[in-house]
């Protein structure tokens, strides 16, 4: 494991998720700022979203055919410098359109990074893609916290802020990019003697393993979309707690999911990819149920730290069993797995929302749960990846 280029990865991947995990606290900035509507605002949240979880598979795909290391670079310049000149224009539309391409720069960061970080990880890929996954993370869960600070002092030209971090750190991606992948220990012979070349040719695609697998990351996505959209709107209005005792749920989740992030990697090489999945999601269930069918508020918090373990011991192992599925598409199964687990029940979260809409906020809390055991149920059916296709 090359620990200092692992590094560089890893807050590049911060550096380029903060991007996307700021956007939610900058948008109360665009309403006082040009009066827009909560739908206008809500499109924003779209616009950097959607497309971004369509085009990222198709990077993938293309880093597969031949190393793309500018992608990396490439990607967390475009997703900050957009983001930033989105803090300097006034129309709506060319707001949506800046956030647009910020979304697609963050696409075409992802399945270079993470097919590096696989190759450089040596014979410690969870390890690695929990490194890789922290900084990803602590993006996410600081960028409100510094979205706020930036722009409560220099207003929503202070989003210049992510402009300059992202050229800070891009110019080096693009510059040593290839340094980074001729680090990767080259692949050991195969049980069967082959050379590397060979070994690596006589590796296949799972796809119908990593059907299975897409089917639990997308469940999985909607029930942790349904837990940091509508568990403080069930512990206010089904509760009838205050909002800063609810919105205090979501910091809990978020600042112990960076932890229980880098657990499952290590886990992951100590006890298998297939098992750190299938253990992540049975406990899931019982720990979403119990925060929400008691209908108790010392339930809720007892279960914060359970639900975030089970949510993110199983991030880095479904990434790398992706990869391992996919091993002759690395890249392509890193652009599905990393995309779809974040977009995908931002996507489907309408739905969400319709069905509290007519059937109220603990019924919706009460579906979760449902969907959490289709998700735990689908894991009794992945296989380990086979045997030629494990690094």
């Amino acid at each position: 494991m090359n620990k200092k280029y692992l590094g560089l990865l890893a807050i590049s991947h911060f550096f380029t998720d903060l991007n996307l995990g700021s956007l939610p606290a900058v948008l109360p900035f665009f309403i006082a700022a040009y009066g827009f509507d909560y739908k206008s605002v809500a499109g924003f949240m779209f616009a950097s979203s959607c497309l971004s979880t369509i085009v990222q598979p198709i990077f993938g795909w293309l880093a597969d055919r031949g190393p793309r290391n500018w992608f990396m670079g490439l990607g967390l310049i475009l997703c900050g410098v957009t983001f930033a000149l989105a803090g300097f224009l006034t129309n709506y539309w060319a707001i949506f359109t800046a956030i647009l391409i910020s979304g697609v720069g963050s696409a075409i960061f992802h399945p270079e990074a993470a097919k590096l970080v696989n190759a450089i990880s040596g014979g410690k890929r969870g390890t690695g893609i929990s490194i890789f996954s922290v900084g990803g993370n602590g993006g996410f869960g600081l960028g409100p916290l510094i979205a706020v600070a930036l722009l409560t002092a220099f207003g929503l030209k202070g989003l210049a802020f992510y402009g300059v971090v992202s050229v800070l750190f891009g110019v080096p991606l693009l510059l040593f990019g290839g340094r980074i992948r001729a680090s990767a220990p080259a692949p050991l012979k195969s049980s069967s003697g082959k050379a590397p070349s060979a070994a690596a040719e006589d590796r296949e695609n799972d796809w119908k393993s990593f059907g299975k697998l897409s089917a639990f990351i997308v469940l999985r996505s909607v029930c942790y979309t349904g837990i940091m959209s509508f568990l403080p709107l069930y512990c206010i209005y089904g509760l009838g707690t205050s909002n800063s005792a609810a919105s205090a749920t979501l910091t809990v989740i978020a600042l112990s999911g960076i932890v229980c992030t880098f657990l499952g990697g290590p886990l992951a090489d100590r006890f298998g990819c297939v098992k750190m999945v299938r253990l992540g999601s049975l406990l899931l269930v019982p720990a979403i149920a119990l925060a929400v069918l008691p209908h108790s508020l010392a339930w809720v918090y007892a279960m914060l730290i359970p639900i975030s373990l089970a949510f993110n011991i199983t991030y880095s192992p479904f990434v790398v069993l992706g990869q391992s599925y996919l091993a002759k598409s690395v890249g392509f199964a890193s652009g599905i797995t990393l995309g779809i687990s974040f977009s995908a029940g931002g996507i489907l979260a309408p739905a969400l929302g319709w069905f509290g809409d007519k059937w109220g906020i603990s019924s919706t809390m009460a579906l979760v749960v449902l969907l959490s055991v289709f998700a735990a149920v689908i894991t009794r059916f992945l296989p380990p990846p086979h045997s030629r296709n494990r690094a």
